[in-house]
């Protein structure tokens, strides 16, 4: 009671709910088995206030060292697969009790073997009312999320006791409680070696910090609110010494608890306000109620709000987008459900760093070149009209730079280099940092090219790499004029200016400003939706036809706001439109001929256009019209059929 209203009064956690729980209990409780100390025991009750106090102690420790900065480094696979694993475990915990058996404890070979035990002696009418309140409830929850049905199935247990003999049915019920507030007192630090209350009280305070911190965090990002990690563990101090003083056994995070309150919309910690004012009420006048309820109605209410905190939806998700990523959602899972809570997430942890660090020793990487007109360096695999700059290799790389990556610059640059190769550019707006590793092979790499004299350049980085690049004996790169601030600088310090060669004799002219504008819509296209960019292209096609039922205006899906586009992607966008011949017909009841001698007639256009101002692209224009021609014979054999006779009568 006490610890839920400190815990309300100090978190900042706005729905958290705070109580005794499973896992610092068992760990208490396996304690007590190796002091060989009896459950239940007057020694117990002595043991155990000393615990929690220093479980307290440390939390207060953990408090001082700013330990809540640790959540940062537990991705959301990691919390995912966590808060499902705890939910697992406490709902095979909890599912003997349907059965009229008593709770599991330990991991899932032991919940396992306990559940298959029960199986074996049933107790039939509490597995009746188990079931069917589980089912009420989750019913109950899709259809009227709102209604406390908890509350009703608990009053309508307590009234079935009352009217039937359930207990001669072999229903258990709640145990009786003695009415009383708790006593506050010091803990009797004499009932057990505080070497020993030291140890036990590590390993207890170490899995209320994690469990906690990674539910509450798993809690917050869910319903948009964010918390004070370290302000928490302090919170968890405070409640384990009212805990303490107080005789109860080490208290923290109560997944099933918040569940069971966000279910019912609890947002505020008025909540357990409610609940500690609730249980002060009922220790000192409804004990005797307490004898009433239904341990099956009870087990199903927890069972029912657990489900709902589970998250295996969100590892169907990444397992639709990233096998990895899911893979350490179900390395944290398992781990809880086998290990434990700080193995299962130390295993997550583990998993994460390790997918970190093959991620980043793989980094993403490119050339780059320019498109004619333009002054922005892209990626040359970019776009169809992306030329390198004659001469100089431009290479960006994507990633911090250290010693399990630093091999792939070096070879990607090596094998790019050609005879005429004059100057290596590296675009390291990406690299935020250098190791000493990393800065040894730069240094070889800008040997071995200043032997071939090709120059070699870095740019585009942050300035404190500078920094580091002195500090690790770079520093003369600088002195040489190696480091430039921008690609644009270091091309001019060699000389190269503006309009930019570019390789094959491609010509590079200013273009129009409302070219430009054309030309810059059409690279945001291709690089937002890169591999998928022909599939956006046929939704948005499909969606001007949409237009086109309701304003019938043909003009507009035959000149509409890809006019200017690049002609190779205007071809292109004109071939889909083809494939749609039939459905244009329809909505606009034009005649078919008509508006495919239209299309054609438009293509023809682009076809000239490109003789004329980019000659050198009529060899790739002809072949990528052979692609799109096939293309259309496979999807619209018919609309291929009649547009060969239309340029076999010599129409376009």
């Amino acid at each position: 009671m006490f610890p839920i209203l400190l815990f309300a009064l100090f978190s900042s956690s706005p729905q958290f709910i705070f109580g005794v729980d499973a896992a610092p209990a068992a760990l208490v409780g396996a304690a007590l088995v190796n002091l060989d100390i009896q459950s239940e025991s007057a020694q117990a009750m002595k043991v155990v206030p000393v615990i929690t106090f220093m479980v307290a102690v440390w939390l207060l420790a953990f408090y001082i060292m700013k330990a809540g900065k640790l959540v940062s480094f537990i991705s959301a696979p990691v919390m995912g697969g966590f808060i499902t694993g705890i939910c697992t475990t406490i709902i095979l915990m909890q599912a003997p009790k349907l059965m009229g058996g008593t709770a599991g404890t330990g991991e899932f070979p032991e919940l396992a073997s306990h559940i298959g035990a029960t199986l074996g002696k049933i107790n039939v009418p509490s597995l009746v009312l188990g079931l069917v309140s589980l089912v009420i409830l989750l019913v109950a929850k899709k259809w009227i999320p709102k209604f406390p049905m908890a509350i009703v199935l608990m009053a309508a247990g307590a009234i079935m006791t009352v009217c039937l003999p359930v207990k001669q049915w072999g229903v258990h019920t709640l145990s009786a409680v003695e009415p009383g507030l708790p006593v506050w007192q010091l803990p009797d630090f004499t009932a057990i070696s505080m070497k020993e209350a030291v140890t036990i009280s590590l390993s207890v305070a170490v899995v209320i910090m994690a469990e906690t911190l990674l539910a509450e965090n798993n809690f917050a990002q869910k319903n948009g609110y964010k918390i004070n990690d370290n302000q928490e563990i302090f919170t968890f101090s405070m409640g384990n010494l009212a805990a303490a003083l107080t005789g109860c056994c080490p208290v923290n995070g109560s997944v099933s608890r918040t569940a069971m309150g966000e279910q019912y919309q609890a947002r505020t910690q008025l909540a357990s306000v409610v609940a500690g004012v609730s249980m002060l009420v009922l220790l000192l006048f409804g004990t005797g109620f307490v004898g009433y309820l239904p341990v099956p109605v009870l087990t199903a209410i927890v069972i029912s709000a657990l489900l709902g905190a589970t998250e295996f939806h969100l590892a169907v998700r990444l397992w639709k987008i990233s096998r990895t990523e899911c893979f350490i959602f179900i390395g944290a899972f398992v781990g809880v459900l086998f290990l434990g809570t700080i193995n299962g997430v130390l295993i997550g942890v583990i998993l994460s760093f390790t997918e970190m660090i093959l991620r980043t020793a793989k980094p993403a990487t490119c050339f780059l070149g320019i498109q004619p007109g333009h002054r922005h360096f892209r990626d040359l695999q970019e776009g169809r009209q992306i030329y390198g700059v004659d001469g100089v290799i431009l290479y960006r790389f994507s990633s911090n730079l250290f010693f399990a990556n630093v091999g792939i610059l070096q070879k990607e640059i090596e094998e790019a280099l050609q005879e005429d190769t004059k100057a290596v550019i590296l675009d390291a707006s990406a690299i935020g940092s250098i190791d000493i590793t990393a800065a040894d092979r730069l240094e070889l790499l800008y040997r071995s090219l200043n032997k071939k004299n090709i120059r070699f350049y870095i740019t585009e980085h942050i300035a404190d790499l500078n920094g580091q690049m002195r500090k690790l004996g770079l520093g003369y790169l600088i002195e040489e004029g190696c480091v430039r601030r921008t690609i644009h600088i270091a091309l001019k310090d060699m000389g190269i200016h503006w309009p930019y060669p570019l390789e094959g004799g491609v010509k590079n002219e200013e273009r129009a400003a409302s070219r430009k504008r054309a030309d810059n819509r059409v690279q945001e296209f291709v690089w937002a939706f890169g591999n998928e960019a022909e599939d956006v292209i046929e939704r948005q096609i499909r969606h001007q036809i949409r237009q086109l039922k309701e304003n019938g205006d043909v003009e507009e899906l035959l000149h509409g706001r890809w006019a200017h586009m690049e002609e190779l992607d205007e071809d292109e966008w004109m071939e889909h439109l083809e494939e749609h011949l039939k459905e244009i017909v329809n909505i606009s009841g034009k005649d078919e001929q008509t508006l495919a001698k239209r299309m054609e007639e438009h293509r023809k256009q682009i076809q000239k256009r490109i003789a004329t101002e980019h000659p050198e692209l009529a060899e790739r224009f002809r072949q990528r019209r052979h692609i799109l021609d096939q293309h259309l014979k496979e999807k619209r054999p018919e609309v291929y059929e009649l547009v060969m006779k239309l340029r076999e009568k010599e129409l376009l």
